[in-house]
């Protein structure tokens, strides 16, 4: 059988592994395994959001609303935004598939930073355009517009806050990249850490609707990270109209479950929990500075709910990300970006507690 050749360049993308995994791979029981690898909300969901999946599971046969009505009229509300702006997706990263394939072909290239999220790279080359990347895992404004101006790409990437790394880039900055470009290329700003960042530092917060007026522009949002629902798997983009409704010939029907939409709708009526998370995320990050110092360890100021630590030749982040394994704690390696570094979310004061303990008998 003959496969498409593009996927010769194509490396599968490497998920945080499951808890499941760890139980049958060592012996631990699923209650003494730390998961810290996918960057999910330690708090769970809203216990509101918990009762209205509870309370609908009977409605499970039946197709979601497509038109997914009252979702886009809470996120219209929410960002300020008209509902024929948005698009929703299982999961913002279904909603960069749908751009990759309405605007990419094999004569294409694309631009983003040194390290970022995977999926970029593999929906374009899925479509057999070319990768270019700036010089440093930062969005550094200058390196954009010089490889912009050099490549012409036709979609700019721009993660903020970064993942898997931490940083973030300003709004200002991101505005100075969005000018930058032709119209004729699409810049995707990609805040699914966005709560964060704007928790931490009001430069870095970026709405919607600062950015959408440029008909070149789309912003992505995601349930999985500060609302608790990765599991349920709900994105969306939102955008000009006319970018929108290009999208929707990508979208195939009923593309999240009829679980998913009552629990994101619910979800966007209890901001009270997403602040209750910040707040111990918030506390807790101090915690995993401080071992850090403690340890001499380097590590990038996050704006995201994790935190990656640097390490030295003298350490290697394979090797204990796979101690921490073998004691039931997961963190995420990210060897595979090339980096000597550890991906780390914060947990709850007590599977932090754990994370510092079992680090720091692998560090010695």
């Amino acid at each position: 059988m003959k496969f498409n050749e593009a996927l010769k360049e194509i490396k599968t993308y490497e998920a945080g592994k499951p808890i499941e995994l760890v139980v049958r791979e060592f012996g631990i029981e699923p209650k003494d395994v730390v998961k810290l690898a996918s960057n999910e909300n330690p708090k769970g969901c809203s216990p509101k959001v918990a009762k209205a999946i509870a309370d609908s599971a009977h409605r499970a046969y039946l197709y979601p609303d497509d038109s997914m009505f009252e979702l886009k009229e809470a996120l219209s509300k929410k960002f300020d935004v008209g509902d024929n702006n948005i698009i929703i997706g299982a999961g913002s990263d279904q909603v960069l598939e749908f751009i990759a394939r309405a605007l990419l072909t094999s004569d294409d290239t694309v631009l983003m930073s040194q390290v970022t999220f995977a999926m970029y790279e593999i929906y374009a080359k899925q479509m057999g355009a070319k990768i270019v990347r700036t010089p440093s895992y930062r969005h550094i404004v200058s390196e954009f517009i010089e490889a912009y101006n050099e490549y012409k790409p036709k979609i700019v990437y721009i993660c903020t806050p970064n993942n898997p790394t931490g940083d973030a880039t300003s709004k200002e900055e991101v505005l100075a990249i969005i000018n930058a470009v032709s119209k004729e290329s699409l810049v995707v700003v990609d805040g699914a850490y966005m709560e964060y960042a704007a928790a931490k530092d009001e430069k870095y917060k970026i709405e919607p609707k600062d950015i959408i007026e440029f008909s070149n522009v789309i912003y992505l949002g995601t349930f999985s990270k500060a609302y608790g629902l990765g599991g349920m798997r709900v994105g969306y983009g939102i955008a000009n109209r006319e970018l929108i409704e290009q999208l929707y010939k990508m979208r195939p029907p009923f593309n999240i479950t009829t679980l998913s939409l009552v629990a994101s709708i619910e979800a966007t009526k209890d901001e009270e929990f997403v602040k209750e998370s910040i707040a111990l995320h918030t506390q807790e990050i101090k915690r995993y500075e401080e071992f850090a110092k403690e340890h001499r360890l380097d590590y990038i100021d996050s704006y995201t709910n994790f935190i990656t630590y640097l390490f030295d030749d003298s350490i290697d982040s394979t090797e204990i990300s796979d101690k921490l394994l073998r004691e039931g704690v997961i963190v995420r390696n990210l060897a595979s970006y090339k980096m000597n570094a550890v991906r780390i979310t914060i947990g709850t004061p007590k599977q932090n507690d754990r994370l510092f303990e079992v680090l720091k008998r692998s560090l010695a």
